[in-house]
C-alpha cells in the first residue's frame, strides 16, 4: 500500500460499492478523506467507522453548488484537495431507447456527465493554482462499446471519458493528472439491479464472476502513484491482467 499520509481526498458516491471501499482503502494509506453522497446517515456512518480521517459531505452532484460546497467544506476541514474521485453514478433507465422514461434518461446524464464536468469545474482551479492534483473518474467498458437497454449510461460514460481526455489536454502541463479507471463488472448493488433486469448478457453473469469492490478501490489508491502517470488522459482497464499485477490484485 503506498503512503498517502497528509495527502486529502475527495470521493463521490461514497456511501456503498466502489465509493465507500475506497474512502476506507485511501483512509487506510493515510489520506484524509471526504465522504461525498446524498445518503447523509450511510456516509455519516462510514465516517464514523473511519474515524478522525474521514468527514461526511451530503451533495448532489448534478448540483454545481454542492460541488463548490463540498470541496471548500473539505478544504475547511483538512487543507487544500489533492486527490478528487468522481465515482458517483446511475444506471437507470434499463429499458430500450424506443421505451426508455426521458425524465430518467436525463437524471443519469446529469448525475454521470454533468456532475463529471461539475467536479472537475470546481477542483481544477485550485488544483491548477498550486500545480498539482490528480483528478480520477470512475469509467465503464460501457464508455468505449454500446450495451444494450444502457443507452444513458453508456453515452453519459462515453462523454466522461471525453472529458477526462479534454482535462488531461488542457491541463497536464499544469501539473495535473487526469485519467479513468474501468473496473469491470463489480459486486455492488447496481450489479443486482442489472441482474434482476435480465435484459443483456451482463444481466446473465453470476454473483461469483463480478469482483469485489476493494479491488477498484485499491487501483484507486494506485493510480495517485507515479507509476500511473503513462495512463494520464485515458482510461485503465481492470480486466487488463498486467494492470491487476501493478496494483497488486494477482
Amino acid at each position: 500500500m503506498m503512503d498517502l499520509t497528509g495527502k486529502v481526498v475527495l470521493i463521490t458516491g461514497a456511501s456503498r460499492g466502489i465509493g465507500a471501499a475506497s474512502a476506507v482503502a485511501f483512509a487506510e494509506a493515510g489520506a484524509k478523506v471526504a465522504l461525498v453522497a446524498r445518503s447523509a446517515d450511510q456516509i455519516e456512518a462510514l465516517a464514523q467507522d473511519i474515524g478522525d480521517a474521514a468527514i461526511a459531505i451530503t451533495c448532489d452532484v448534478a448540483s454545481y453548488a454542492d460541488v463548490v460546497a463540498a470541496i471548500d467544506q473539505t478544504e475547511a476541514a483538512f487543507g487544500p484537495l489533492d486527490i478528487f474521485v468522481g465515482n458517483a453514478g446511475l444506471l437507470d433507465p434499463i429499458s430500450h431507447l424506443a421505451t426508455a422514461d426521458p425524465d430518467a434518461w436525463g437524471k443519469t446524464i446529469d448525475v454521470n456527465l454533468k456532475g463529471v464536468f461539475n467536479g472537475m469545474r470546481a477542483a481544477m482551479p485550485g488544483m491548477i493554482e498550486r500545480g498539482a492534483g490528480t483528478i480520477i473518474t470512475v469509467s465503464s467498458g460501457a464508455a468505449h462499446g454500446p450495451v444494450e437497454a444502457w443507452s444513458s449510461y453508456c453515452s453519459s460514460k462515453a462523454g466522461a471519458f471525453m472529458l477526462t481526455r479534454c482535462a488531461d489536454k488542457e491541463a497536464r502541463d499544469k501539473g495535473l493528472r487526469v485519467m479513468g479507471l474501468s473496473p469491470g463488472t463489480v459486486a455492488t448493488d447496481m450489479q443486482r439491479d442489472i441482474k434482476a433486469s435480465g435484459i443483456n448478457p451482463v444481466s446473465q453473469l453470476e454473483w461469483s464472476d463480478h469482483i469485489p469492490p476493494e479491488w477498484p478501490a485499491q487501483a484507486l489508491v494506485w493510480m495517485c502513484s507515479s507509476d500511473a502517470d503513462e495512463f494520464c488522459g485515458t482510461d485503465i482497464s481492470l480486466r487488463d491482467e498486467d494492470i491487476r499485477r501493478r496494483v497488486g490484485l494477482t
